[in-house]
């Protein structure tokens, strides 16, 4: 059984994505053991409660250094005992010890096709908004391992999606969202779930992945 921990800011509709994927049975052998937020108002926090799964929010504003909530945040995760960090529309940057803690353990989900819009900056809706004003034709969402940069760690999966005459970036991340997002968050989960994905050389290898397959 695949033990998770999540982490959250908003509205966690990838939250929302991966309980549901549990209780469908597309994601199978997982368990989320906690969810942790670092923004008392976060919608995610409710989800959770509704799906009676254990949530924390911790503030880094109530902590008089930022190392103090980054030991913190460290120490609750690590009391969880997770196989797994997920990274879930989480936008507190993810300090080196805890990356240390949990090598190739902490994945995130990119609203854009990773090397494209992605790094110091790009995050929310402004990577949208980025596509939009670079007038690109196709985005999409990456998931990829957390290392010590800024959405360089190895790429686990990724989905296109097409950009259309008429788009604002609400309408796109909408779509980012439906069409490819919800779709290899849980599928990522999944495989990491069986065991059939592993780092190579800063490459993901995954046993019998089949693209169509999301």
């Amino acid at each position: 059984m695949l033990k998770i921990a999540v982490c959250v800011s908003g509205g966690g509709t990838n939250l929302q994505a991966i309980i549901d994927g549990i209780e469908s049975g597309k994601i199978s052998d997982t368990r989320i053991v906690l969810v942790f937020s670092n923004n008392p108002n976060a919608y995610a926090l409710e989800r959770a409660k509704k799906a009676g799964i254990p949530a924390v929010c911790k503030s880094p504003k109530n902590y008089p250094a930022r190392d103090d909530f980054n030991k913190d945040f460290l120490e609750t995760l690590k009391s969880a005992e997770p196989d797994l960090v997920v990274l879930a529309g989480c936008m507190v940057v993810i300090p080196k010890e805890i990356v240390r803690a949990f090598p190739n353990r902490i994945i995130n989900i990119h609203p854009a096709l990773i090397p494209s819009f992605c790094g110091q900056g790009y995050y929310g809706l402004h990577v949208h908004e980025k596509v939009l004003e670079r007038g690109a034709r196709v985005t999409g969402a990456t998931v990829h391992f957390v290392d010590e940069g800024t959405d360089t760690g190895p790429i686990i999966l990724q989905k296109a999606v097409m950009v259309e005459q008429d788009d604002t970036p609400e309408i796109l991340q909408k779509r980012v969202m439906e069409q490819a997002e919800w779709k290899i968050m849980p599928k990522a989960i999944d495989l990491i779930a069986h065991g059939k994905v592993r780092v190579e050389d800063h490459k993901v290898i995954i046993d019998g992945y089949d693209p169509q397959s999301i």
